[in-house]
């Protein structure tokens, strides 16, 4: 799709196990069901949706390195690294795109760890505890912040 934003959906460490660990928290959608889903978003706004997934934080660091020239913005679910990963953010911050910070637990309301985001800063939004709509609204804001470099 010639014109289309691309966007990079990339979900990090334990983000496999959805549909299997803790549903009160996170749902009953395995990752791949997820996914289908936000490929559904995608369509729905005319964006490119693309996936990256890893249980290793530097592989999730690399790809964040390669993204620069391949897509156009960023949604990053990297699980608990969030909480601790400088090592992300630094990465996040050389692939110098429109990023944001989606979370399927309200993790703000969680354990006090859970509650640090060492990416936010990086992050044009974060959407935290709205589930799987999380994902949808995180396309939606940054569809807008592109058309709005556009225009």
């Amino acid at each position: 799709m010639p014109g289309t934003f691309r966007i990079e959906v990339m979900h990090g460490v334990n983000l496999d196990m959805l549909g299997k660990r803790e549903p009160e928290h996170y749902g009953t959608l395995t990752l791949d069901e997820l996914e289908r889903q936000i490929e559904g978003f995608a369509a729905e706004i005319g964006v490119e949706a693309r996936f990256f997934r890893t249980n290793f934080e530097g592989e999730y660091v690399e790809h964040l390195h390669s993204l620069r020239e391949l897509v156009d913005a960023v949604v990053l679910n990297p699980g608990a690294w969030t909480h601790y990963s400088w090592a992300i953010h630094d990465a996040l911050e050389v692939a110098a795109l429109p990023a944001v910070e989606v979370h399927l637990s309200d993790v703000k309301a969680r354990e006090p760890w859970r509650q640090v985001s060492v990416i936010e800063d990086l992050c044009v939004t974060s959407v935290i505890g709205r589930g799987i709509e999380g994902y949808r609204l995180a396309l939606a804001r940054l569809h807008d912040e592109l058309a709005g470099r556009d225009a």
